[in-house]
């Protein structure tokens, strides 16, 4: 698990572009249009994610002697809400899901947001992704009734997920 900096950027951006044609229907941006993204535009998400107001992480599969990216996470914080932020980005490479690397890059966002303050994460997820929906069940979150339109295809919804971020604490997610 690495923070996501200038060090790495180029390897997030090809996890990033990569998750982006595995999983198109996982994210509110597309590869069509993050492929096109300027060193500037890598660089500017790079500066939200200073760990100051947000914060990205790069799993890394260290096995074999190599570094394989293997998932993505990231928070920002709410603008509106500064208690609060939201998991980004989010991310597991097909090959590294049910091994918990999702729960591990979720526990770091939950750290930097517990190390920063923060009472709440929150998240967007399509509703008709049921596994996705499941494993964030299990790490603590609920449906908070809010739901907005899937920026891809308005014809879906998303449902907003919510958990406290000192729950870290109560349970364990490891």
């Amino acid at each position: 698990m690495a923070s996501i900096t200038a060090e790495n950027l180029p390897l997030f951006r090809a996890t990033r572009l990569r998750a982006l044609q595995e999983d198109p229907a996982a994210f509110g941006s597309t590869y069509a249009e993050e492929s096109k993204f300027t060193g500037a535009e890598w660089a500017a998400r790079l500066r939200r994610w200073n760990g100051e107001r947000g914060i990205g992480f790069l799993a890394l599969d260290l096995e074999n002697g190599g570094e394989m990216p293997c998932g993505i996470a990231g928070a920002l914080v709410d603008d509106a809400d500064p208690r609060s932020a939201q998991l980004v980005s989010m991310w597991t490479a097909p090959t590294h899901r049910r091994l918990g690397v999702g729960r591990i890059l979720v526990q770091a966002v939950l750290a930097w947001a517990a190390s920063r303050g923060l009472h709440t994460l929150t998240l967007f997820v399509v509703a008709n992704n049921s596994p996705a929906i499941r494993f964030y069940r299990q790490l603590g979150f609920a449906v908070t009734g809010n739901t907005q339109p899937y920026p891809n295809d308005p014809a879906l919804t998303e449902y907003e997920m919510s958990r406290p971020v000192d729950f870290i604490g109560k349970q364990s997610i490891a």
